[in-house]
């Protein structure tokens, strides 16, 4: 693994953990708070590639694990798995390898429209296919409810993905070498 490697990592760990410090809120429906930290895969995967996103959001998944409080609101530590959260940030390194990879595919034909597609199947579609379930699991609760109860996530999650897109078209415009 190379030094660039080694920063991509660690930087997109910390943005994802920076990206907690805005605050979270929770919809009355469900148990999970509405961050902006699922930007992080997001940008992760885009921007760093499938390979070191994926490591990065390991990276940022050990840290919360360990007990640093690096989600929003301050929270760390093994129990968030075992939460309605954990199937949501398990995904994370998943989503980022997947929005990476599908970069890396398509990144001499990439559109504003392709860009939204990738970003909202990993970002969105992806994760929330991890976290729905889990969620149901965890609550003893039909998946339908808990799916019916996750569109509340929606606006702000298709808020998240059209970022992104600004985000990534402005870094890779700025750095047209960027590997």
């Amino acid at each position: 693994m190379s030094t660039r490697d080694i920063v991509y990592i660690a930087l997109f760990a910390a943005i994802t953990a920076a990206l907690g410090l805005f605050p979270a809120f929770s919809l009355t429906v469900i148990a999970v708070p509405i961050t902006a930290q699922t930007l992080g895969p997001m940008l992760a995967g885009a921007i760093a590639g499938a390979k070191r996103g994926a490591l990065a959001l390991v990276l940022f998944v050990l840290l919360v694990a360990i007990g640093l409080p690096l989600l929003a609101g301050g929270r760390g530590g093994l129990g968030i798995f075992l939460g309605p959260s954990g199937g949501f940030i398990l995904a994370w390194p998943l989503a980022a390898l997947l929005i990476g990879w599908l970069y890396q595919r398509h990144l001499r034909s990439l559109t504003p429209v392709k860009e939204l597609l990738i970003l909202a199947l990993g970002g969105v579609v992806l994760i929330y296919s991890a976290g729905i379930p889990w969620i149901a699991l965890v609550a003893r609760l039909p998946v339908k409810q808990v799916a019916l109860g996750s569109l509340g996530f929606l606006p702000g999650d298709i808020v998240k993905v059209v970022l992104a897109v600004l985000i990534v078209r402005a870094v890779r415009r700025a750095y047209p070498t960027l590997e």
